[in-house]
């Protein structure tokens, strides 16, 4: 089951598909349109709020925290803008200080704290990434010493993967319902 005390804001925008079979969202969390969260996945919004952008897929296992190294209770720190069409592989760990859109964290990654996103890049295979950096556009992260190189292909589109899932998930799990339209000016009851 889910984690709901009561400091939690959890934002569900439609057409999103989120597992509720152990899925773990913690402080201000907004989930857009078309996102998908599989099963023990874990958000934590420890340091501020976070919004996860439109199309992106989380996969089992995968830890993502947004920690400037304070807490804030109130979740009134600064935000971390996930962006759109992002894809966060089996168990994988994101602690990014920013992450743009098309991006590839593959399975076992580590990305810390220290570290911004830009766009159309892909953290490799268990690649660490710990000391401060940012990864401008195209880059890849590979091997065992998390080197770096450009990409000129762009990532391919989530449309056709998202759609089977979305078909497939909620019958074998327990989905979490909508809980903010935006075109209506407050939440779902």
């Amino acid at each position: 089951m889910s984690d709901m005390s009561a400091k939690n804001k959890l934002k569900i925008y439609p057409k999103s598909v989120i597992c509720d079979d152990e899925s773990v969202l913690i402080g201000d969390v907004t989930i857009s349109s078309g996102c998908l969260i599989h099963p023990h996945a874990t958000i934590h919004a420890k340091s501020g709020p976070i919004i996860v952008g439109e199309n992106c897929l989380i996969e089992e296992y995968v830890t993502i925290v947004h920690d400037t190294g304070t807490v804030d209770l109130d979740n009134s720190g600064p935000t971390l803008v996930i962006g759109s069409n992002n894809v966060f592989e089996v168990g994988c760990t994101v602690e990014a200080a920013a992450i743009g859109e098309r991006n590839v964290f593959e399975c076992k990654s580590y990305v810390s704290n220290l570290v911004t996103v830009s766009n159309n890049c892909v953290i490799g295979a268990g690649c660490q990434l710990v000391d401060e950096h940012h990864l401008p556009e195209n880059t890849v992260i590979y091997g065992k010493r998390s080197e770096q190189r450009e990409t000129i292909e762009k990532q391919k589109s989530l449309s056709m993967q998202l759609d089977h899932l979305r078909k497939l998930l909620p019958n074998y799990h327990h989905i979490k319902k909508p809980t903010f339209d935006p075109k209506k000016p407050r939440e779902i009851a």
